[in-house]
C-alpha cells in the first residue's frame, strides 16, 4: 500500500496544479471555477445515473489503460492501444452475431477470449516480433497496425461481409446471449465494469508478484542487465506487447457486448490514445489506472453538465486533461535531467 501511495503522490499533486491553474483561466475569460467545478462534479456524480455513466466510460478506459501500462513498465511505447481496441470489437462483435444456440456462459466468455486473443496477436505479432528481433520502433509499427485495424473495420461495415444489408454501415446486432448485461437500467453500466476490475486486480498480481511480472519490469529499467542476469529480453518484449494488445483488445469486446451491441462505422473511438494519458497519469501502476480512467471518464461526463449550467465551454476539460498530462511530463523530464547530472557528477569526482 506504501508503495501505490508513493507512485500516485505525483499525479495527485499534478491533478491539484492542473485544477488550481484551470480555475485561473476561468476567471480571467471571466467564468466562476466554483460554479463550473461544481456543475463538472455534478454532471459526473451528481445522481445514480451519472456516477453509472461515468463508471461505464470508465470501462474501456481501464481495460486500454492496463494494456498500455504494461507495455510502458517493460520500457514498450504501445501507441497502438486503439487499433489493438478495433481488432478486438471487430471479432468481439462477429462471434456475438455469428454464433446461435449458445447459452450466455459459453458465448460471451468466448467472444471475450478470442477477441483478447486477437488483440494480444495484433500487437504481438508483427510489432512485438520486429521490435525484440530486427530493433524496429514500436512507436512507428504499432502505430501503422492502429490505422490498419480501423481501416480494415471501415472495410468489413461499408463493403465487406460485417455490413448490415439495407442500411446504414453498421454490422449486425449481436446475439442475446452474447450480451453482458447492465448492471443499472437506463443507464450504459454493464457488468463489464466488474470485469475491468478484476482485469486491474490481476495486471498488479502479474507485475509485482510474479516471476515473469518482475522481469518484464527489469527489461524495462534496464535491458543490459536484465539479459546479463539470463533473462530472455526479446522473448519479454514480445510477451510483453502481447499482453498489451489483450487488454486493449477486451476493452473493445467488452464496449461492445456490454454497451454498444453492435460495429458502427466511426474513425476512431479515441479510447486507446487516452488510454495512454490514463497509463501516464497512474504512473503505470494497475490500481492507479482505475482512478485516473475515472477521473477522465468524468471529465467527459461532466463537461457536457458543466457547459449547460455554468455556461463554460466543455473545451475547458480537455485544457485541464492537458495540464495534468503536462505536469506529469514534466516531473518526469525533471527526474531524468537531474540522473543526468548525478551522472556527470559520479565521473567527475571518479576523476
Amino acid at each position: 500500500m506504501k508503495n501505490i501511495l508513493k507512485e500516485l503522490y505525483i499525479p495527485v499533486v499534478a491533478v491539484l496544479i492542473a485544477i488550481v491553474i484551470g480555475s485561473i483561466i476561468m476567471i480571467i475569460t471571466g467564468f466562476n471555477p466554483i460554479n463550473a467545478y461544481a456543475s463538472l462534479f455534478i454532471g459526473a456524480f451528481g445522481s445514480v445515473n451519472n456516477i453509472a455513466n461515468t463508471l461505464a466510460n470508465a470501462v474501456p478506459l481501464i481495460l486500454t489503460g492496463l494494456g498500455v501500462a504494461i507495455s510502458f513498465k517493460a520500457g514498450l511505447f504501445n501507441i497502438g492501444a486503439e487499433g489493438q481496441y478495433w481488432i478486438g470489437a471487430i471479432v468481439g462483435v462477429w462471434i456475438g452475431y455469428s454464433f446461435s444456440g449458445l447459452p450466455w456462459y459459453i458465448h460471451i466468455p468466448f467472444a471475450l477470449i478470442a477477441a483478447m486473443i486477437a488483440g494480444g496477436l495484433w500487437a504481438g505479432l508483427i510489432p512485438g516480433l520486429a521490435k525484440a528481433y530486427t530493433g524496429a520502433n514500436e512507436v512507428i509499427t504499432t502505430m501503422m497496425m492502429s490505422y490498419i485495424a480501423i481501416y480494415f473495420s471501415h472495410f468489413l461495415l461499408e463493403f465487406g461481409p460485417m455490413m448490415e444489408k439495407g442500411t446504414i454501415p453498421q454490422s449486425p446486432i449481436i446475439k442475446e446471449s452474447a450480451v453482458i448485461p447492465f448492471l443499472i437500467q437506463n443507464t450504459q453500466l454493464s457488468y463489464g465494469i466488474f470485469i475491468a476490475l478484476v482485469a486491474a486486480v490481476f495486471v498488479y498480481w502479474l507485475m509485482f508478484k510474479t516471476t515473469w511480472g518482475f522481469e518484464m519490469r527489469a527489461v524495462g529499467y534496464n535491458q543490459r542487465a536484465a539479459r546479463y542476469a539470463g533473462m530472455n529480453v526479446p522473448l519479454n518484449m514480445v510477451l510483453s506487447l502481447g499482453l498489451s494488445g489483450v487488454f486493449a483488445g477486451l476493452a473493445g469486446a467488452v464496449q461492445m457486448l456490454g454497451v454498444q451491441h453492435r460495429l458502427y462505422d466511426s474513425f476512431t473511438s479515441g479510447y486507446g490514445y487516452t488510454a495512454i494519458v490514463v497509463a501516464l497519469l497512474a504512473n503505470n501502476n494497475p490500481i492507479g489506472v482505475i482512478f485516473a480512467a475515472i477521473l477522465f471518464a468524468a471529465l467527459g461526463t461532466g463537461s457536457q453538465y458543466m457547459q449547460l449550467n455554468a455556461q463554460v465551454p466543455g473545451q475547458m476539460a480537455d485544457v485541464i486533461t492537458g495540464l495534468i498530462v503536462f505536469f506529469v511530463a514534466a516531473h518526469r523530464v525533471a527526474e531524468v535531467i537531474k540522473d543526468m547530472f548525478a551522472k556527470k557528477q559520479k565521473k567527475e569526482a571518479e576523476a
